[in-house]
């Protein structure tokens, strides 16, 4: 377990964390440090820890960590968000978003969290609108080109790899 700012910023660096697209959002520019010659933009690693600070202040504030849903239609985010669930007792939603998850209380799939944890605002636009239609936060793991529509709190990394 690493101890210092130091140490976690090394090892988002090991993972390629600060590789950001070639687009960037106007909303997204304050968390980037600069742009490559070949148009890559880099993610100012500091700021990113600072966000994850954020968000774990956030989950902590939840007294039952089942009452946190953890989302991702992405192939290589379902195993995060299974392992992610498996080490802090979260219920994951790995796959395909149901529609009226969060919304229509008839379905048998109706969950009302009190936090909403997604990999990629594209990819999960339906779930992030869903939990603002009913008011629940939402803390998204975005890079360069997200949009950062109803994102309460939105940790800058990059979301596209394999790691």
């Amino acid at each position: 377990m690493s101890l210092t700012k130091e140490d976690d910023i090394q090892k988002m660096l090991v993972c390629k964390t600060h590789l950001g697209t070639r687009n960037c959002n106007h909303q997204i520019k304050r968390y980037v440090f600069r742009r490559t010659g070949d148009g890559i933009h880099i993610i100012h690693l500091g700021k990113t820890w600072e966000k994850v600070m954020v968000a774990a202040r956030a989950i902590v504030a939840i007294e039952n960590p089942s009452d946190v849903i953890v989302a991702s239609q992405r192939p290589y985010g379902s195993r995060a968000v299974l392992k992610f669930s498996q080490y802090t007792g979260t219920q994951p939603m790995a796959g395909r978003w149901m529609p009226g998850t969060l919304t229509n209380q008839i379905t048998t799939k109706f969950m009302e969290p009190r936090l909403l944890i997604v990999t990629d605002p594209r990819t999960d636009s339906q779930a992030i609108r869903e939990a603002s239609y009913a008011s629940i936060p939402v803390i998204a793991l975005v890079d360069t080109d997200s949009p950062l529509q109803n994102v309460d709190v939105a940790i800058p990394s990059n979301n596209k790899g394999k790691e």
